[in-house]
C-alpha cells in the first residue's frame, strides 16, 4: 500500500516543529559601553512659600535634598573625571 505524500510532509513538519522545543543555552549578556561624561541637570532649589513653623521646617528638608541631589552630581562628575583621568 503506497502512502500519500501528505502524510509524508505532516509528519516532516511535525518533527521539525518538535526540533524547535529543544533547550539552548542561554545567549550572553550585553556588555555596557560607556562613552562620554554622565548626565548632569541644573541644580534647582524648589521654591517656597511658608506660612507656618511646621512648613518652614519641611521647606527646609526638602532644601537639603535639592542640595544633596545636586553634591551627588557633582560628586558623579568629579570621580567620572578622575577615573578618566587615571586611566590616561
Amino acid at each position: 500500500m503506497k502512502t500519500p505524500n501528505y502524510v509524508i510532509g505532516l509528519s516532516s513538519l511535525c518533527l521539525m516543529l518538535l526540533a524547535g522545543c529543544a533547550s539552548a543555552p542561554p545567549s550572553p549578556a550585553p556588555t555596557l559601553i560607556v562613552s562620554g561624561c554622565p548626565a548632569v541637570v541644573p541644580c534647582r532649589l524648589p521654591a517656597t512659600e511658608p506660612d507656618s513653623n511646621g512648613a518652614l521646617l519641611t521647606d527646609q528638608d526638602s532644601a537639603e535634598a535639592a542640595w544633596a541631589d545636586c553634591a551627588a552630581q557633582v560628586d558623579m562628575v568629579y570621580q567620572y573625571q578622575v577615573q578618566h583621568e587615571q586611566a590616561r
